[in-house]
């Protein structure tokens, strides 16, 4: 798959670093990573707590190395700084990658005590309310080299961090156009899928994400209140232990007459075929998502999408063409998309997917990113 030259390439040993290894796109696109470096040639190590990703990691060459090195505890800083630059002296390590605040900043000291590259991917819209959490999250551009994942990503750390304009590359988020093709999903899978969740007539809306507030399933539910009988709305995503929001959302639900059309399915790894058997895929975040990968990879999937007008969705959906665009919080106009792309004659699959496969490929992400490690150890 890389078609990265050895020659004259010296080897790259790198120490990706984020709290865990569970469900989300920072997680997928750390495995993404050891899959190009290891093809390459290359040594992938992570640190992390550990999760359901390990396996895959193991799989593909990585190495795994297990610390709660995402802790916030200010008191464990100085241990933690420690066992990195432990890690990278035993392994020499010659790129450290920071994917996460908490455990950047001791990641970002080892680097200096190590004298070794650091890296760091800006992968969200933190939250910054007070100068203490501004503070917290400026980690994030100390990087040698610092990646946005998205344009808009890039213009929020321009605004907020003193960081000069060329040690930031944008390298959005990528699809895996191999896992997330139509061509590769079943219509029998397609079919026992859709009527797990309902009928033969029943229109699908699917919304894809963890289960809380800001990710929009209590939006999504007023939308479905506006539509027919027979469409009906799936809630994919793991609550990650926020049962108080899981009982809101049921009690939404409840509220307005829709307990048997929603639908809460949990957590699913084989996403495209979630995707491939809905009708819509809803993108409904009240707040910026720095990119989006669910509007991308439902658009790979040669499905409609319906994503609020924020963040990195403004570049991966072409509204009217690959999907529709709708203000945040506004349930009325998210079902008013949803009735448009239900009936959508024109609407042309092969044009999205073609689209997301050049400009938000996982080939594009990992080319880039090693070029970036290239860079700092130059």
């Amino acid at each position: 798959m890389m078609n990265e030259s050895r020659l004259d390439n010296p080897a790259l040993r790198i120490l990706q670093i984020l709290p865990d290894l569970n469900a989300g796109g920072v997680e997928r696109t750390t495995v993404e990573i050891v899959e190009a470096l290891t093809e390459a040639g290359h040594t992938a190590h992570v640190l992390s707590a550990g999760g359901r990703l390990e396996t895959e990691i193991k799989a593909l060459g990585g190495i795994l190395h297990s610390a709660s090195i995402g802790s916030k505890n200010v008191l464990t800083v100085i241990p933690r700084i420690l066992q990195i630059a432990k890690l990278v002296k035993a392994h020499n390590i010659n790129v450290i990658h920071a994917r996460s605040r908490a455990p950047a900043w001791p990641a970002y000291f080892a680097a200096k005590l190590t004298n070794t590259a650091f890296v760091t991917t800006y992968h969200g819209i933190y939250n910054a309310n007070n100068s203490l959490k501004r503070f917290y999250n400026s980690v994030m551009a100390k990087g040698d080299a610092v990646i946005a994942n998205s344009e808009f990503t890039k213009a929020h750390i321009l605004k907020t961090h003193k960081c000069a304009p060329d040690k930031i590359t944008v390298i959005h988020r990528g699809v895996d156009m191999k896992r997330f093709d139509p061509m590769t999903v079943s219509q029998e899978a397609i079919t026992a899928q859709r009527l797990e969740w309902g009928t033969e007539r029943d229109k699908l809306i699917v919304l894809p994400g963890r289960l809380t507030r800001w990710k929009g399933q209590l939006d999504a539910i007023e939308a479905l209140a506006e539509l027919p009988e027979f469409c009906r709305l799936i809630l994919v995503g793991d609550p990650q232990g926020r049962d108080d929001y899981v009982a809101e959302v049921k009690a939404k639900a409840q509220s307005l007459g829709l307990s048997d059309r929603v639908i809460l399915a949990g957590h699913r790894p084989d996403m495209p075929l979630i995707l491939a058997a809905a009708d819509i895929v809803l993108s409904a975040s009240n707040e910026p998502e720095a990119f989006g990968r669910i509007a991308a990879e439902a658009q790979a999937m040669g499905r409609p999408v319906v994503a609020t007008a924020l963040g990195g969705a403004l570049e991966t959906v072409k509204d009217e063409e690959t999907g529709w665009l709708v203000p945040a919080h506004d349930s009325v106009a998210m079902a008013k998309a949803i009735r448009k792309a239900i009936a959508w004659p024109s609407y042309d699959g092969g044009k999205a997917r073609s689209r997301i496969a050049r400009y938000f490929s996982k080939k594009s992400l990992q080319l880039r990113t090693i070029g970036v490690y290239r860079a700092v150890i130059r």
